[in-house]
Parts: C-alpha cells; structure tokens; sequence
C-alpha cells in the first residue's frame, strides 16, 4: 500500500454537516493527515467542521460533484488520491484495500458497493438503476467494472489529469470509467462495504433526474469510445422506422381500396438512407479510434 503521506483524501461535499466530522477522523484515525475537502456553498456548518478536524478546506467555484471532483484534482499535489463522499457510507477502514491495487500496477480502482451492502443502504429503486446503468456500461463500452457508480475510488494523479471530465454533477463517476477504458488505464475493482445514510443526513442525489443525467452522459460518452454503437444505434433505429412506415405505405398500396402515401413514402426513404449512412459513418469512425488507440499505445511503450 502507498505510503499514507503520498495520499489525499478528496472528500467533494454539500451540506454533510452531520456526517463530515466523523468522516475525517476516522481517515486521520488510519494514519491519512492530507484531507482535502471541496465544499459546493453548503448552507450549514460542513465547511466549519471540516476546518476544526484539519482538513483544508476549499469552496468550489462552480456546482456539482463533477466540478468539485475536477477542482479537487487540480489541487491535489500528492502521487495519488483517494476519493470518496462526505456521507459517511464509505468505511475509512477500506482505505487499505482500495490502496493496495496501486502499489501492483493498477491506477484506478473501484469499490464495489455491491460486495457487502448493508440493508437500507440503498433503496431498491437505486439498486436497480445502478445495475440498469452498470450493463449498459458493460454493453457499451466492453468493461464489466461492477459498480461504475461508487464514489470511493483510488487513482493516481497522472491518471486523473489525463482524463477529459465535462460533467458536472453525478455522472463524473461514469466518465472516469469510460476514461479509463478510452486510455486504457490499468483499472481494477475490490469488495467495500457500504453502510446506510446516518438518519440526520439527507441525500444529494435524486433517482430519477440524476439517474436520467448518468444514463445520458454514459450514451454520449460512447461517441468517442464506442462510435459504431453510437451512430450505429441511431442508425438501426432511424432505418427501423423508415422500413415500418415503407411497410404501411406497401400495405396500404396494394390492399383494396388502395390508398397512395407519397409523402410517408418519401419520408420512408429518406430515414432508410439516413440510417444507412449513420451506420456506414459508425464503421468509419470505430475503424479511425481504432487505429488512434494502437497509434497511442505504440507511442506509450517507446516512452
């Protein structure tokens, strides 16, 4: 495991005043004192008691997970980072085995949440979004990582900085992974446990908007990692509802009294083409990040 002084602990917070106190000591109780605590304007006293426990403390200059993630990276100095949420349903005491990949050539690592989930630790609604997003994931970019969504994570900083992350909210988590499978970073996943949401302490996320924003951001992630399935998808969809509607007009045409649709006719012919085009310009675009990939590897072994 990385020694504790070549680690931040990136802690991204809102309004965790009731959690953040403990959170922080019990990392300082694990021998971590480099706490770094990127604080989205809470209206309570999360950045006050953040202070009182040592750690340094930054207010974020944008909203949203995603830009405190990003504000954090840019401020960590340290070999590598371990990251996690201010709720208290990571354990400290997982530290080392989310470290330990590090020291063994990994540079990103996930916690599966789902390895020892406590009961009321998450909803059933979240549990099937989570493994809804996680095939998806898995589907469409190629990599089972298990729990594409957990927010405890160990990475080393040149990782993280060679990552191009847009979101702003929840769906940061989703573009580091895919991050990960683009650069083809060494990543690995180990068993956490993940513990219920002190009763005091309300949830940032919501289900459903938050849910719909992951999945949105994992599908337009795939146009540069997955191109064929991202123009390929559309293609195939925008071809399907060329070849129905080409099929009513048919029918409608040589079934007595025959009814003429040149319009629909038309418009069933031009979202054929469309779809044959969108799937021609998938196949082009894989081969092109295909041969980016094989040109980037070639160069990282000459370095």
């Amino acid at each position: 495991m990385p020694d504790s002084e070549d680690v931040c602990v990136l802690i991204p917070t809102l309004n965790e005043a009731e959690t953040i106190g403990d959170v922080i000591d019990g990392f300082q109780e694990q021998g971590f004192s480099n706490i770094l605590v990127v604080d989205g304007s809470s209206d309570d006293e999360t950045q006050e008691i953040a202070k009182s426990r040592g750690a340094r403390v930054i207010e974020q200059a944008g909203v949203g997970k995603g830009q405190a993630v990003r504000e954090g990276i840019e401020n960590v100095e340290t070999e590598y980072v371990l990251m996690l949420d201010g709720d208290g349903t990571y354990k400290p005491d997982d530290a080392e085995v989310m470290l330990e990949p590090l020291d063994d050539g990994y540079n990103h690592v996930i916690g599966d949440r789902f390895a020892n989930m406590e009961n009321g630790s998450m909803t059933r609604l979240n549990q099937f979004g989570n493994r809804l997003i996680n095939q998806a994931f898995s589907v469409i970019h190629g990599q089972d990582f298990q729990d594409i969504l957990s927010g405890y994570r160990a990475f080393s900083r040149k990782s993280a900085e060679r990552a191009y992350l847009t979101s702003d909210g929840f769906g940061v988590e989703t573009e580091l992974a895919v991050e990960c499978v683009k650069h083809s970073v060494p990543t690995t996943v180990v068993p956490i446990t993940y513990e219920e949401r002190p009763d005091e302490s309300e949830t940032n996320l919501h289900p459903i908007w938050d849910g719909g924003d992951i999945i949105m951001t994992l599908y337009q992630l795939a146009k540069t990692n997955n191109p064929l399935f991202y123009f390929g998808s559309m293609g195939m969809l925008s071809g399907l509802i060329g070849v129905i509607v080409g099929i009513y007009v048919g029918v409608e045409w040589f079934i007595p009294p025959r009814v003429s649709h040149e319009v629909l006719a038309v418009v069933a012919g031009v979202a054929i083409i469309f779809g044959v085009q969108l799937l021609m310009f998938g196949v082009l675009s894989d081969m092109i990040v295909t041969l980016h990939r094989e040109q980037m590897r070639r160069i990282d072994e000459r370095r």
